[in-house]
């Protein structure tokens, strides 16, 4: 069911690539440009075949229904914080239409596993404020706030 994403998966990718995009645009228009794309296809095939970049996708009778992007980061701080290696969810999407159906809690227990294997300290992410749903399903699987990043716009 889960599995590394591969060329075929492209098409279905951007497409929930672009749900997750209006999501952001519509909370913050400000930033983010309503009907673009995340990435072009030869930079998505480049993030699949990084190892430090894995993407999964959760495949079902041959359809994806939902992926998550992650990076394997090591920040050494030599002086003043630990050495450890986390492993960042940079996206996770479910297809509106699979809503409902625990893809999203599976590709979550999958990354978890994932990093454990890996060896790493940590998950980490970022939510949009605005973006209710996404962090009250985080906030359901066991995360909490680590940082708050605040801005104020000039």
């Amino acid at each position: 069911m889960i599995r590394k994403a591969e060329a075929k998966d492209l098409g279905k990718i951007n497409e929930l690539l672009g749900e997750v995009l209006e999501i952001h645009a519509k909370i913050r228009p400000d930033i983010f440009i309503s009907g673009t794309k995340k990435y072009e296809d030869e930079e998505l095939l480049k993030i699949f075949e990084d190892p430090e970049s894995p993407v999964f996708v959760y495949e079902k009778e041959g359809e994806v229904l939902g992926y998550v992007f992650c990076q394997l980061m090591k920040r050494p701080h030599p002086t003043n914080m630990q050495d450890i290696l986390t492993l960042y969810i940079d996206d996770l999407c479910v297809d509106e239409k699979a809503r409902g159906m625990h893809i999203g809690k599976a590709l979550y227990e999958y990354v978890m596993d994932y990093a454990k294997q890996k060896g790493c300290y940590n998950v980490t992410l970022n939510v949009w404020e605005g973006n209710d749903s996404a962090r009250k399903f985080y906030e359901k699987v066991g995360f909490g706030i680590q940082k708050t990043m605040m801005e104020k716009i000039i």
